[in-house]
C-alpha cells in the first residue's frame, strides 16, 4: 500500500514539474508595414524621377496613391529605393531594416515597356543581388509598366533568381507595385 501511495504521489510531482514547465518562445519576425515606397530614379544633367506608392491606411479603406513617371529614351538612370512605415511618428524607415536583413530579402523588377532594362548594382553579404540600388537603361520611346516586388525570404540560389528572375525564387510578397513609365 505504501508502494501506491508513493507511486501516486511521486507521478502528481512530476506531472506538477511538466505542467509548470516553461517553453521557449517562438521568435516572430514580424512582416513589415510598407506604406510608401518611393523609387528615385536620377540621371546625369536631369531632374529626378520619383516613382510612388503611398498607403497610409494599410490594406484595405482608401486606394493607394500611385505616382508613374516620364523617363527619357536612350539614356542611363541610377535607381534608390526608399521603404517607409509612416502609420509611425515619426516615420519608420523600412529601408534600414532590409540592409539589415539583406540576407532574407531580394527586389525584383518586371516591365512591359519595350528596352527597358534593370540591373542590381548591390549585393547582400552573401554577394547576391539586394535591389535598393539599381541601374536603369532606356531605348527608344514607349510605354508600359515598371512592377516593383520585394519579397522575403527568396531562394537567391534557385535558377535565375540571381539575375532577377523571379519565378523560381519563392518565399512571400512583401510588396508588389506596378508604376506606369512613359519613355520620350
Amino acid at each position: 500500500m505504501k508502494q501506491i501511495a508513493f507511486l501516486f504521489a511521486f507521478l502528481f510531482v512530476a506531472s506538477l514539474f511538466i505542467a509548470c514547465e516553461q517553453d521557449d518562445p517562438d521568435v516572430v519576425n514580424e512582416e513589415e508595414v510598407i506604406t510608401t515606397l518611393e523609387y528615385t530614379l536620377s540621371a546625369d544633367g536631369m531632374e529626378d524621377v520619383v516613382l510612388r506608392f503611398e498607403d497610409l491606411d494599410g490594406d484595405g479603406g482608401n486606394a493607394p496613391t500611385i505616382t508613374g513617371g516620364t523617363l527619357a529614351a536612350n539614356t542611363g538612370y541610377t535607381g534608390t529605393i526608399v521603404l517607409l512605415n509612416e502609420q509611425e511618428d515619426p516615420a519608420e524607415n523600412i529601408t534600414e531594416e532590409i540592409e539589415e536583413e539583406d540576407l532574407e530579402h531580394q527586389f525584383f523588377f518586371q516591365t512591359t515597356v519595350d528596352g527597358l532594362s534593370i540591373g542590381y548594382t548591390d549585393k547582400d553579404a552573401n554577394g547576391d543581388p539586394l535591389g535598393l540600388s539599381t541601374s536603369i537603361r532606356t531605348s527608344d520611346a514607349g510605354s508600359g509598366t515598371l512592377t516593383v516586388i520585394l519579397r522575403h525570404e527568396p531562394d537567391k540560389k534557385a535558377d535565375g533568381v540571381s539575375g532577377g528572375d523571379i519565378t523560381n525564387a519563392g518565399g512571400e510578397t512583401d510588396i508588389e507595385v506596378s508604376f506606369d513609365i512613359d519613355v520620350q
